[in-house]
């Protein structure tokens, strides 16, 4: 019988607080199995960013544990920096040096020299589509073009484990596809361990063979994409009222709606209205008279396969849309300097 491999991630019960009484990290619970594709998905604030920089030692926790790569991050950082690859939000790159250069710096950071740096910087020069704009200056390349070079400096020395902290933002959508289609590709060719945080929705689903939601500093819910929406029994109903239901209102329509044959799990946010029907279509001729009986004005309604955005709602108890709201409210709080 064969050894089973340890966690090429794991991080146990890990907090961070910063100045002004802010919670980062609440308890935050991480594993992640060699070889796979890991996503965390959260609005922005939500604590994804924090984890990965205590994870790649840019960051110590104040309580907690961690370990890369079978290194611990506190007392092995240096062990731990010689086995990821990092490719943060904000762009490495020198953006006066060309592509060329800034690979063969990073190159020699980790030890290498001669031919074989020069082979692996036209390796992946040539696989992420840069080997025609290699010798022009990064402050000429494209947003698309400039990310690429960043997955190539997280990969010249080979990492056990990469660390994508939102690939895509900031990116156009033909931009962004590619760069998912190239994730897909570095897992599948390479077996590389990736973990990926993301606050899209589509990106998780489509790359990560596991997600754990991530809300407010700590994990809802872990599981493989499929598994997680097939949770959810049945059809997702949204509708949307005229005007917002008041405390009374919200009263009235979820005992009317919670009562209705095949209809469950009501959740009701002012002008929102979501369900989970046994049969959605079927289900939606007596959840409208429903909301007629009370005094109530539909602006329009949908039946929808379940989605993670669903699977959100059920365990964070608050629409995606909503969390993300939220999270850029606070931000500009404490922007403002208000607490």
């Amino acid at each position: 019988m064969s050894a089973t491999r340890a966690p090429a991630v794991e991080a146990r019960q890990l907090v961070k607080t910063y100045p002004g009484d802010v919670t980062a990290l609440n308890g935050m619970d991480v594993t992640v199995e060699p070889g796979t594709v890991f996503g965390l998905l959260g609005p922005n604030g939500a604590g994804k960013s924090t984890t990965v920089k205590i994870l790649t030692t840019l960051a110590r926790p104040d309580s907690g544990s961690a370990t890369v790569a079978g290194h611990d991050v506190l007392r092995q950082p240096d062990r731990v920096r010689h086995a990821i690859g990092v490719v943060a939000q904000s762009s490495g790159a020198d953006p006066v040096a060309t592509g060329r250069e800034n690979l063969q710096l990073q190159g020699r950071l980790y030890g290498l020299r001669g031919a074989p740096l020069a082979r692996r910087v036209e390796e992946l020069l040539e696989r992420f589509g840069l080997t025609d704009a290699a010798s022009r200056p990064v402050k000429g390349y494209s947003g698309g073009m400039r990310r690429r070079l960043d997955v190539a400096l997280g990969l010249v020395h080979r990492p056990e484990v990469l660390f994508l902290d939102e690939p895509t933002t900031g990116l156009d959508p033909e931009a962004r596809t590619a760069m998912w289609d190239e994730i897909a590709r570095l897992a599948g060719d390479e077996g590389l361990t990736i973990l990926l945080t993301t606050h899209y929705l589509e990106e998780a689903d489509r790359l990560a063979e596991r997600i754990a939601i991530v809300d407010r500093g700590r994990i809802v819910v872990e599981g493989t994409p499929d598994a997680l929406k097939g949770e959810l029994r049945g059809d997702a109903v949204h509708v949307e009222l005229r005007e917002p239901a008041g405390e009374a209102g919200r009263t009235l329509l979820t005992g009317a709606l919670g009562v209705l044959s095949g209809v469950h799990e009501v959740l009701i946010d002012g002008r929102r209205i979501s369900v989970r029907a046994d049969d959605g279509a079927a289900a939606m001729p007596g959840l409208l008279a429903a909301l007629e009986r009370a005094g109530v004005t539909v602006a329009s309604a949908t039946v929808a396969r379940p989605s993670l955005d669903d699977v959100y709602l059920r365990h964070a108890g608050r629409r995606y849309a909503e969390a993300e709201a939220d999270s850029a409210a606070g931000a500009l709080t404490l922007a403002g300097g208000v607490r």
